[in-house]
């Protein structure tokens, strides 16, 4: 959905990112209300009084959002739920969860939180409004306040609507799940509704466009597109890690992988091995024991004219967490790995030896056969 993001800063333990779209959406943001909203709104400012009014009116819409997500966060770690961190991009946050909620509880509490913490931070910034009035503040103090409590409380409301993803889709799925005791068919139905939602904001904004409102109906097109992709992704995701549930990294690893001694060069693995066999990753082992794995970023990384005097084990990567697992270790988590660290194989390890490489075609080609086979019914688990 979007890139790995910037990293900024940390806060209460999660890293909070920003994915390069946010920063088009700051400028102009800044820009139209320094150049449109606030001088409609208040006239007779410097120029550069209504360009400090779009700054710090961006940075309230940042910090406003960062606080909403940050409170999923927190709910969701109370609930024992895994966040790697706050991403803002173009229509938003999320906060990253490595796992579905387990329970409709979870779900409830954690979907209900954000929505909450944009109605208290919108009322406090409409109570700073009013106070700055009443103390004689200027007015580019009390119409700043007035657009942060306004662009709060519609945050809230417009994550309240039932389209999953959409905090209000999430309660929605909440509610069913508690119903039904069945996550993949509450997903499916939340996310049907989530599709129509993105379908009637795609028709409204075409509509907008026909009437000569350009960018407020672009706006609507795009926001109704990422929600239709978002609950197709979500419910996507959902079908994957019931596919893969209880079946054990043994299941999918090649027990006889393809390894390179640590003696060759560098030269003599890119034309024996990798220009042969055609895998961007290679167990290194000598004489039964291994040494770690050397993949094609460990090759790019030493100079071309130095790859026939350096060799192998001397570009080696130890076993990490990010490259070895178990053969015991749920697939299902062996994917969250690959998917983390951006890797397409993973060492299988047992006892320190190699016990095979297990590789992510091969658990996407028995996910698809599962879903193809179960799909109309719910995967089993």
């Amino acid at each position: 959905m979007f890139g790995k993001g910037i990293r900024i800063f940390r806060l209460l333990g999660f890293d909070v990112r920003v994915d390069a779209s946010w920063i088009i959406v700051a400028v102009l943001l800044t820009w139209s209300l320094a150049r449109s909203v606030f001088p409609h709104y208040v006239s007779g400012l410097s120029l550069s009084t209504y360009w400090l009014m779009g700054a710090l009116g961006m940075l309230g819409l940042f910090a406003s959002v960062v606080f909403h997500e940050l409170s999923h966060s927190i709910v969701a770690r109370r609930f024992g739920l895994p966040i790697k961190g706050i991403t803002l991009f173009i229509f938003g946050g999320v906060s990253e969860m490595e796992d579905e909620p387990q329970n409709a509880k979870t779900e409830f509490f954690m979907a209900v939180a954000g929505p909450l913490a944009s109605i208290v931070a919108g009322i406090a910034f409409m109570a700073a409004r009013a106070w700055a009035r009443s103390s004689g503040a200027p007015a580019s103090a009390t119409w700043l306040f007035f657009y942060l409590g306004f662009i709060n409380l519609m945050l809230a409301g417009f994550n309240l609507l039932p389209a999953f993803p959409l905090d209000g889709g999430r309660v929605f799925r909440a509610v069913l799940w508690n119903y039904k005791k069945d996550i993949f068919q509450a997903t499916r139905i939340a996310s049907r509704t989530g599709n129509v939602f993105g379908w009637f904001l795609i028709v409204a904004g075409i509509l907008f466009v026909v009437t000569g409102q350009f960018v407020t109906g672009m706006w609507w097109v795009l926001i109704g597109l990422f929600l239709r992709g978002a609950s197709q992704s979500s419910l996507l995701r959902l079908e994957m890690q019931l596919a893969l549930k209880g079946h054990p990294v043994r299941q999918f690893m090649n027990e006889n992988p393809v390894t390179v001694p640590p003696s060759i060069t560098l030269h003599e693995l890119v034309t024996q091995y990798l220009y042969h066999y055609h895998f961007k990753m290679y167990p290194v082992v000598d004489n039964g024991a291994l040494l770690g794995s050397i993949t094609t970023n460990e090759i790019k990384a030493v100079p071309r004219e130095e790859w026939d005097r350096r060799l192998v084990g001397q570009a080696t990567m130890p076993c990490s967490s990010e490259t070895c697992i178990s053969a015991g270790m749920d697939a299902m988590d062996a994917l969250k790995i690959m998917s983390r660290h951006n890797r397409s194989r993973l060492l299988v390890v047992d006892g320190g030896r190699l016990a095979g490489v297990i590789a992510l075609k091969d658990l996407l080609k028995f996910i698809s056969l599962k879903m193809d086979l179960e799909g109309a019914q719910g995967p089993s688990a």
